[in-house]
């Protein structure tokens, strides 16, 4: 049985921001589970047994050789792909760089990477993005 698609499948994203308030984006590549060739903030599957906060750190230490602060949570979306087949509860956290440079570690599942303000990130974004992004920009234009 595949999580996301037998069953409700537990993800969980990043929004990384580095100390210049730019946002962290990678492009999910051919071998990606669903939204292939669209931009995200990253992030990845929980796996039993594990928070939600270690499993985020785990993959994008996997993904992206970085280590995060996960900060707050930012939201929980309900990341339905019908298309595809697919549902995923995601909650979303708003993350500081700690160390490193990102650097893409396994090419299959992602084809590119960047760094971007946060009213200039690509179009082509995942669903999931698309909605975390509005809350972002709705959470920083408070407390501007």
């Amino acid at each position: 049985m595949k999580r996301g698609i037998d069953y409700i499948g537990v993800g969980v994203g990043a929004i990384i921001v580095n100390r210049t308030g730019e946002l962290f984006l990678a492009k999910r590549g051919p071998l990606a589970k669903n939204e292939r060739g669209l931009w995200e903030f990253p992030g990845g599957s929980v796996e039993f047994g594990e928070t939600l906060v270690g499993a985020l750190k785990r993959e994008i230490r996997e993904e992206y050789g970085i280590e995060i602060d996960v900060r707050d949570l930012l939201d929980v979306v309900d990341h339905i792909l019908p298309d595809e087949r697919q549902h995923w509860v995601s909650p979303t956290y708003i993350c500081a760089l700690a160390a490193g440079e990102p650097q893409i570690r396994e090419p299959g599942k992602c084809s590119d990477i960047g760094w971007f303000a946060p009213d200039a990130v690509p179009n082509d974004l995942t669903q999931i993005t698309r909605v975390n992004l509005e809350h972002y920009r709705e959470r920083i234009k408070v407390i501007a």
